[in-house]
């Protein structure tokens, strides 16, 4: 297998950002990172709020809210009318978890490798409404049709209400075949929730031919948006049963105003965030995600490499746009989260990067992203240190 060459850096692009350059920034899927232009855009839209603020919500507001949700929804592929605007995908989860209107006997099925928040989310719902929660084991890189075999058996038409389904893998970095999956789900009467919190910017979609009865995706991941910017998404037969989590005054006006209207939040995030997608738009969104998916690669390879880790043990994304790559850590580290974490504390405080650092399935696992700002010799640099730190 011939060994993967790092892309040619994007002219410029690090200085696109505020980031401490004495640090190798390698985790970006966690938090992102938000370009200097998109900061700027944001802080003139706090400072149009702070001028004069029963003007900035009485004045235009709801048509700033609605032009923003149509450059974000129409980006995915999605339908504007059927988009709300959310803080985190894990607030569109939860509305459509409230929304689902559970009854005891009915069941709410997820994958070995859902995103740990999520599962505390669906406990919580399960609770309230007694309901139940049941897992299928998705062994790490099993083929697309073992996947999609594994789920339909584990479906149960008339009792599983809700399949909730990754399309890219946080912890594992795994990209699923989440339309197959929609369709398979959707003929046993089954509704899917798609958790796209790393899809947008990273991979190309179109939301409206997944086929799923939710849909939700973070733009301050991948689409360069200033934190607290996500869509949540809704097939047409879901639309009326939607609530928000809290009641305010677009209530009687419906979905999606009554979800994106929570009063006195900052809504700056949001309005900020065509920018983010300009500027992709501006570097090039194939060039960006080429490289970032090339470096991610690259950087898999080079500390696998360091850690005895052969090529053909390391694990496939699942798709060729994925910019996060998972490199598994020798037996007995990190098999524990709160180990997982001192570890990565430790290597941020004394190797300068910032990884993600996971216990999945009895085993610890690094996780590495390629973005813009990112250098090879950054992994080179991690690669050559971190075996020591680990013996």
């Amino acid at each position: 297998m011939a060994e993967p060459e790092p892309p040619t850096p994007i002219p410029g692009a690090r200085l696109l950002f505020s980031l401490d350059p004495s640090v190798a920034h390698l985790n970006h899927g966690s938090f992102g990172a938000v370009p200097v232009n998109v900061q700027r855009a944001q802080q003139r839209l706090r400072d149009e709020v702070e001028s004069n603020p029963l003007r900035f919500f009485d004045r235009g507001f709801f048509d700033r809210v609605a032009h923003t949700r149509r450059h974000l929804a129409t980006f995915l592929g999605a339908d504007p009318e059927r988009t709300a605007l959310v803080g985190n995908a894990s607030t569109g989860i939860a509305i459509a978890l409230q929304s689902l209107r559970l009854r005891p006997g009915e069941e709410i099925l997820t994958t070995s490798h859902g995103y740990g928040s999520i599962r505390f989310a669906v406990d919580r719902e399960c609770a309230r409404t007694g309901a139940t929660a049941r897992v299928v084991d998705l062994p790490l890189r099993a083929s697309e049709t073992d996947v999609v075999a594994r789920i339909r058996a584990a479906l149960q038409p008339g009792r599983t209400k809700l399949l909730i389904v990754d399309q890219v893998t946080s912890a594992t970095a795994w990209q699923l075949p989440v339309a197959t999956i929609a369709t398979v789900a959707a003929r046993l009467g089954v509704a899917v929730l798609v958790d796209g919190a790393h899809v947008p910017g990273m991979l190309p979609v179109e939301v409206d031919r997944i086929g799923a009865d939710f849909w939700v995706g973070n733009f301050h991941k991948w689409a360069y948006a200033p934190r607290g910017t996500a869509v949540l998404t809704v097939a047409d037969r879901w639309v009326e049963q939607i609530e928000p989590l809290v009641a305010s005054w677009q209530q009687p006006h419906g979905f999606p105003d009554d979800i994106e209207w929570q009063a006195t939040l900052d809504y700056t995030p949001w309005l900020a965030a065509p920018v983010g997608l300009f500027t992709l738009r501006n570097l090039g969104l194939d060039r960006v995600r080429v490289h970032n998916a090339a470096l991610a690669a690259y950087g898999q390879r080079a500390i696998g490499a360091a850690l005895d880790v052969a090529p053909e043990d390391l694990p496939d994304p699942g798709g060729p746009d994925v910019a996060m790559r998972l490199i598994p850590l020798p037996g007995g580290v990190a098999t524990t989260q709160p180990e997982a974490v001192t570890l990565r504390e430790r290597i941020s405080d004394e190797l300068k990067a910032e990884v993600n650092l996971n216990a999945w399935n009895g085993r610890g696992w690094l996780r590495i992203c390629g973005q813009i700002y990112n250098r090879a010799d950054e992994y080179d640099r991690l690669a050559e240190s971190l075996p020591s730190l680990l013996r």
